[in-house]
């Protein structure tokens, strides 16, 4: 991480800058005649296990964030590559406490947090800048369309953080809100454009699909049923797709029926990472069936980061990010919270649809979101039931580690779908 100092004195070379090689490049000193044959054997292993396990995670991460759809940035850089740079002159995009729309949940400067150099840093791609966000151009774009944020809380965060980016720029007459269920719909009227969010958790039908009363101690999954929910989103012209953490428990239970039925279905415990999988195949049928190639752009976000466990970052044995206030600074850093078992699922979901013709890009937010351990609510959000005299003593046994503080990351998130969405001379 750098400072603005630093960047500006490094700018002049950045955009000429090389790809970043996946795997570090070894030199092994061979000497002709003195090395036998069981030497070289042994390295060439050595060099296979080193190259095949301790980079397996940096080249499928690499794998995705140059997934061949990523290339449709303006620049043609790897947007999902770089690091964040302090910029408190341009930095934040909006004010958390001036957005007429901003959540209770991830209202952290509301809710008493007095560190606010969470909301400075800036995603500065190694081989490229990043347009500045222009929230007319944006709405320009969006004339007379949907955009559609499909999925859990933290794609909840981040469509609130796209409704904050471009509503101060509309005149309080021409801008509403309106819930319909699982359906929250902003709309620029001027514009005749909507920005939406869809609560879906779990993509699929689900047992845990009410917006407000979800969290059962027994997740229940129509694996093969999407259409109760994509009837909601079928003709948008922008989806932003994500599922992940919710599915995150060893198994899950599915269900081959109806809920309005339950005794007459079949039920089945299934691994993790197969139920994620058929999941997928689910969308992905859907997508390929329903969608207008000539009119939807498809995006999927990948996995938000957690940062629950300290002792990934620090020495520390207890603890989680209650309390950070500064990035991690290791590049390259992978906490456990992220599987990239199932980012790998995702990627081949996204490859077989493009051999069906059907393009999703991959909104790649995972690594850039794992440096920045301090840019959580922790303590600072509403508490939506009464904390023990317990939790009041023990801040970390109540700290939220996984959704962001905004205005915040989910801000670059979409500056990265800013990007992808419109070309540069739109919006500069």
């Amino acid at each position: 991480m750098e400072t603005p100092k630093e960047h500006q004195t490094k700018k002049a070379t950045s955009t000429t800058k090389k790809q970043r090689i996946a795997f570090p490049v070894m030199t092994w000193g061979i000497k002709n005649h003195f090395h036998s044959i069981a030497v070289l054997v042994t390295v060439l292993v050595i060099s296979t296990i080193y190259l095949t396990g301790k980079n397996n995670m940096k080249s499928s991460q690499d794998s995705l964030a140059t997934h061949k759809n990523s290339g449709d940035s303006p620049s043609q850089c790897n947007l999902f590559s770089g690091k964040w740079v302090f910029d408190n002159s341009s930095y934040p995009l909006y004010s958390g406490n001036q957005c007429t729309y901003m959540s209770d949940q991830v209202a952290c400067e509301k809710f008493g947090r007095k560190d606010l150099s969470y909301q400075n840093w800036r995603w500065q791609p190694h081989q490229c800048d990043l347009p500045r966000f222009n929230a007319k151009a944006l709405l320009e774009k969006l004339r007379g369309k949907r955009l559609v944020y499909v999925g859990d809380s933290l794609n909840r965060g981040q469509w609130v953080s796209m409704v904050c980016l471009v509503e101060s720029s509309i005149p309080p007459s021409q801008k509403s809100m309106h819930s319909n269920g699982s359906l929250i719909t902003f709309k620029a009227m001027e514009y005749n454009a909507t920005i939406e969010f869809y609560w879906s958790p779990l993509l699929l039908e689900s047992n845990s699909d009410d917006p407000v009363n979800h969290r059962l101690p027994d997740r229940i999954v129509r694996i093969e049923a999407i259409e109760k929910h994509a009837r909601y989103w079928t003709d948008a012209d922008v989806l932003v797709f994500n599922t992940y953490l919710w599915w995150r428990r060893p198994k899950m239970k599915l269900l081959w029926g109806s809920f309005d039925r339950l005794d007459d279905g079949i039920y089945k415990e299934v691994e993790m990472l197969r139920s994620y999988e058929m999941a997928l195949k689910t969308w992905s049928d859907w997508l390929d069936i329903h969608v207008n190639r000539t009119k939807t752009q498809l995006f999927f976000v990948s996995m938000s980061p957690t940062h629950l466990r300290k002792h990934e970052w620090s020495n520390a044995r207890e603890g989680n990010c209650y309390n950070e206030t500064k990035l991690i600074t290791k590049e390259g850093y992978w906490g456990e919270g992220s599987d990239l078992r199932m980012m790998r699922l995702v990627e081949a979901a996204i490859e077989e649809l493009g051999k069906r013709g059907l393009t999703v890009q991959m909104l790649n937010i995972t690594q850039m979101s794992e440096y920045r351990k301090e840019a959580h609510p922790s303590i600072y959000r509403r508490q939506w039931e009464p904390l023990t005299q317990e939790q009041l003593s023990n801040p970390t046994s109540y700290a939220d580690c996984t959704h962001w503080c905004l205005p915040g990351v989910p801000g670059a998130w979409n500056e990265l779908l800013y990007t992808l969405l419109l070309p540069p001379s739109s919006s500069s």
